[in-house]
């Protein structure tokens, strides 16, 4: 296994791992005290609340970071399910990083809060899984090279 696959299939495990973490720490209120009377409105409320206290979550946001989480520790299996992981959250959050920054979109019409933290760290996310989803591939020679030895 070269390096780069590698790293695809261990970003793809820490990244299923921290989703599913944060997927349910989104529903225990000692890690998501409510949002403050000031906080944008959402049709969708329920466990609105900030999680660790600065990244704003509900139900829906919740059910994503841990199916998120799901399919991140599923994709670990292989390099190839890693790397369409990476692409599949890379081009996700790269659209919620966007919609987080557009003020009128910065609730998902309601449904899903994307503002304040969560603006940065989706656009990080998205960055590193654009990274590997669509840019960091194993050298062809080098993959040719560790076949032989492994034949």
């Amino acid at each position: 296994m070269t390096s780069m696959n590698r790293l695809t299939r261990y970003f793809a495990l820490v990244v299923g791992v921290a989703f599913i973490m944060a997927g349910v720490a989104g529903f225990i209120p000692f890690f998501t005290p409510p949002a403050p009377a000031d906080a944008p409105h959402l049709t969708m409320d329920s466990n609105y609340g900030f999680l660790l206290g600065m990244f704003p979550v509900n139900t829906p946001h919740s059910i994503f970071h841990f199916s998120v989480g799901v399919f991140g520790i599923y994709a670990f299996r292989t390099y190839s399910l890693s790397r369409m992981f990476s692409r599949f959250l890379g081009v996700t959050l790269a659209i919620l990083t966007i919609m987080g920054a557009i003020p009128q979109l910065h609730t998902s019409f309601g449904f899903f809060p994307l503002y304040g933290h969560d603006i940065w760290l989706h656009g990080l996310e998205a960055v590193l899984g654009l990274y590997l989803g669509f840019f960091a591939h194993a050298d062809e020679q080098e993959t040719k090279h560790v076949r032989q030895i492994a034949q």
